[in-house]
């Protein structure tokens, strides 16, 4: 193991990479004029192949994608920037609500999701998420008139998110072995993300 693997591996065991991370998205929602700490997120996943270092105990088959890897859960602001993100052991959608938003949402937080196969139960699902994290949490449903592609409200702010993610070679296919590794590598493609928007320069005012 090279010294550089090694570094990343202790930033990543104590939680470093997540800090660095958290810090960036304060400074750029600041930059942008918003508060530094969200009151609104939008929660979605998204599926990604598996590599053949990922043990059978860390994949699954999602049947609506028909995709044998990992899902990659996300909640991120109303800006796109990350707000917490998991990779279940299971390509299953079916995660612990304590894990379904970030603790950087404050109570009674607004959360978005969309009704579909990952969703079962959305009633119950609202309630767990009312009474464990105090998140009041909106279904976003698909009217039964609706045809072709349609952009549901709030949903292209987390579809832009996994585009970003599918930018990064790295993250286009699951290459890490633990889920540990997978988390750390989305906080890295988004630091990279928040960092150019930090070092982008203003116009000057006249």
């Amino acid at each position: 193991m090279g010294p550089g693997l090694r570094v990343l591996r202790r930033w990543r065991d104590h939680g470093l990479v997540k800090e660095f991370h958290d810090r960036l998205r304060r400074k750029v929602r600041e930059q942008a004029g918003r508060d530094p700490e969200p009151s609104a997120g939008v929660i979605d996943s998204q599926s990604v192949k598996a590599d053949a270092v990922v043990g059978a105990d860390s994949r699954g088959f999602d049947g609506g994608k028909l995709l044998n890897g990992r899902k990659r859960h996300a909640v991120v602001d109303t800006l796109g920037l990350l707000l917490g993100g998991w990779s279940p052991p299971r390509a299953s959608a079916t995660a612990p609500p304590r894990r379904f938003c970030s603790p950087r949402l404050p109570p009674r937080a607004t959360g978005w999701r969309w009704s579909g196969p990952t969703v079962a139960t959305p009633g119950s699902l609202v309630e767990r998420c009312r009474a464990v994290l105090a998140l009041v949490l909106a279904i976003v449903r698909r009217s039964d008139d609706m045809r072709g592609f349609v952009v549901l409200p709030k949903r292209w702010i987390v579809e832009r998110f996994f585009a970003h993610l599918m930018r990064s070679r790295r993250l286009a296919r699951d290459l890490e072995r633990s889920t540990g590794s997978a988390e750390a590598m989305v906080h890295w493609s988004m630091t990279l993300l928040m960092t150019r928007r930090l070092a982008r320069r203003r116009p000057s005012r006249a």
